[in-house]
């Protein structure tokens, strides 16, 4: 595998044809996946800086772009509920399968938006304080990168980050080794490769960043993250 560029693979979940079923299986090994490799850290991270500010009590509103199962939101819930704050939890993912899956996985208790649609089609009322993406810029093709971060730009009143992978030898061969050890589903492990043969290094999101216009801190995570963020 050249990891010198972005790869234009298929991933095998992406299938429109992938009965229901495997994909729930999937989408629980991946928030495994997410539990292990500490994927959402960085976005926590984030949102904890970008609130400091406010007093306990405050309303935030936070929407998550193709939420998978769901499990970032809940991890959200969780924060601002030990935070003190009164969040309203939104998220959007194409597949209908995520937002049964994601439903699913939510406590009784827990109040989270979960809607099916296009992204680029979604335009909502008022803007969110706050939009967060992880592990799905990988899935689209550069053009569509550029339109996102508009999109971002657009309809995040306060400020966006984005969370995904980082493209490197060590981690292209060394997941399927882990997803193997910890009996993953096999597609996750063959599409945990293709991710990250798909993923970014940082050049390629300074790239993406001044062909959409837009200045933004680009940061890299352990382990093998990068995020794209910015603070209006």
């Amino acid at each position: 595998m050249d990891l010198s560029k972005r790869a234009g693979l298929a991933e095998l979940m992406d299938a429109p044809d992938l009965d229901p079923q495997t994909y729930q299986r999937c989408l629980r090994d991946l928030a495994a996946v997410n539990r292990v490799t500490f994927t959402h850290h960085p976005t926590l991270r984030w949102l904890v800086h970008a609130t400091l500010h406010l007093p306990p009590g405050a309303k935030i509103s936070v929407l998550d772009v193709a939420y998978g199962q769901g499990d970032l939101l809940r991890l959200i819930a969780r924060w601002a509920g030990k935070r003190g704050l009164q969040v309203e939890l939104s998220g959007i993912d194409l597949n209908p399968r995520s937002q049964l899956a994601a439903r699913a996985a939510t406590p009784p208790g827990t109040s989270i938006d979960y809607r099916t649609g296009d992204v680029f089609a979604f335009a909502p009322a008022a803007p969110f304080d706050y939009i967060v993406t992880s592990q799905f810029t990988h899935h689209l093709t550069n053009p569509e990168i550029i339109r996102l971060l508009r999109w971002l730009e657009a309809n995040a009143a306060t400020g966006w980050h984005i969370n995904d992978l980082h493209r490197h030898p060590f981690a292209y061969h060394g997941f399927p080794l882990l997803a193997r050890l910890l009996r993953w589903h096999p597609i996750v492990r063959h599409d945990g490769a293709v991710s990250i043969a798909r993923a970014f290094i940082r050049r390629d999101w300074e790239a993406l960043l001044q062909q959409a216009g837009i200045s933004a801190k680009t940061t890299w995570h352990f382990p093998f993250r990068f995020s794209a963020a910015r603070l209006k």
